[in-house]
């Protein structure tokens, strides 16, 4: 890691010019990057910190992170103190200001520290479900912190308080749920708790299927597509965006992490590992999208060394890989442009494009198999939820009613007629 600060400055003067920030925005970043010099001259500091650099914010702005209603010329300055910071851990510009921030302290909170620590050291779990256990954590922790307690003397009743307080909803309270049981069983077999609290979280009755997929007809899903202006380079990336999560059906961690090497152009298929499964998946490279990732490579794409097709157009993070909540943001962006009816009160992600594809194919008449092999599940039985949402379908399954000759229907009939 690089604390002295020169060095540390010079870095990202030069990753600036690089993501190719206008003339003007640049000398504001470096003003505010000179008012920082002067401060750790006048304090003493020699190289920097993610904790100098918060320091700095918390005396000069009175936060670290974003507020509502913070000026623009402080938001300026929380931005170029936190380029540096994040630059420093991870040799990137974080993409936004943080608007909140899960600090975990004591023993409690440093116990759980230490175990998101394991978790991704050690079982190597994603970015996206690491977030989600700290979120599902720091909640019980706030918790235990506003009620005194500790992980030795909690209840079933403790617990059920816990859920009841935070309002979730009956997936998240599922969710959180399987979180802390794995959570408990691990601070029980580390000599962290004396008891397996696991045993106190109730069972739910959560049911995954329970929920019918979101979907849009075939002329909606068109809509959304001709909605791109496809002159500029990145709507030229959006536009290649949605036809794979349209026409293919991808999940957003599929579309960023698309790269070269998955594509066959002699024999017109793309072959890829799902990141969610792991299983193999082999789709024929469609006219459509062909010619959609030709012209984003020739005229949209920005000049980058990184492998994945699909990367960011913004100064910010220019030529580097999106990340999933982007690809969310870029279907919203569309579905709102093209004014699709009742679209804010619906999913309206990349996924509910993956649940329109694979409901339209059901109304074709395309057989189980060939749906669940185009999703790239690995049995029939995780497809059949888009039985539920085939409605004309269901229309031809209904039974007659059998004719009722039990005398005592038929002496309760007689009476009241």
């Amino acid at each position: 890691m690089i604390t002295d600060f020169k060095t540390l400055i010079t870095l990202c003067e030069d990753e600036l010019n690089i993501r190719q920030y206008n003339a003007s925005y640049q000398r504001s970043i470096l003003a505010e990057w000179g008012n920082l010099t002067k401060w750790m001259t006048l304090n003493k500091f020699k190289d920097f910190t993610e904790s100098i650099g918060f320091q700095y914010l918390d005396e000069t702005l009175g936060t670290h992170i974003s507020v509502k209603g913070l000026a623009n010329g402080k938001k300026l300055r929380l931005r170029a103190v936190r380029m540096l910071s994040s630059y420093q851990k991870d040799g990137d510009f974080e993409f936004r200001t943080p608007r909140i921030e899960r600090v975990f302290y004591g023993d409690i909170g440093n116990e759980m520290l230490l175990y998101l620590s394991y978790l991704r050291s050690e079982k190597n779990l994603s970015e996206s479900t690491l977030k989600n256990k700290e979120q599902y954590l720091y909640d019980f922790f706030c918790y235990l912190e506003k009620k005194s307690l500790k992980l030795n003397n909690l209840s079933v009743e403790t617990m059920e308080d816990f859920f009841s307080s935070m309002k979730y909803s009956l997936a998240s309270r599922h969710n959180c749920g399987s979180a802390l049981r794995i959570y408990f069983r691990y601070a029980y077999e580390n000599g962290i708790s004396k008891s397996d609290s696991s045993l106190l979280i109730l069972k739910d009755n959560y049911n995954h299927n329970c929920k019918l997929p979101t979907t849009y007809e075939e002329d909606e899903i068109r809509t959304i597509i001709s909605s791109v202006e496809r002159t500029s380079a990145t709507g030229k990336r959006d536009y290649l965006i949605l036809l794979l999560a349209a026409e293919y059906g991808w999940r957003s961690n599929d579309i960023v992490n698309f790269q070269f090497n998955q594509i066959d152009w002699e024999k017109n298929i793309v072959c890829f590992n799902q990141h969610k499964t792991d299983m193999a998946v082999e789709y024929p490279l469609l006219s459509s999208i062909g010619n959609a990732i030709i012209d984003y490579l020739k005229h949209g794409r920005p000049s980058t060394d990184v492998q994945e097709i699909i990367v960011s157009t913004e100064s910010s993070k220019r030529g580097r890989p999106l990340s999933t909540p982007t690809i969310h943001s870029i279907v919203t962006k569309y579905m709102r442009k093209a004014n699709i009816k009742n679209w804010k009160n619906k999913k309206h992600g990349p996924h509910s494009l993956r649940h329109s594809l694979a409901t339209n194919m059901l109304k074709k008449n395309v057989s189980m198999p060939i749906i669940s092999s185009v999703l790239g599940h690995q049995n029939t039985e995780t497809t059949k939820i888009y039985l539920k949402v085939d409605i004309e379908k269901l229309r031809l399954c209904p039974l007659s009613l059998p004719i009722i000759s039990s005398k005592h229907y038929m002496a309760g009939r007689c009476k009241h007629e």
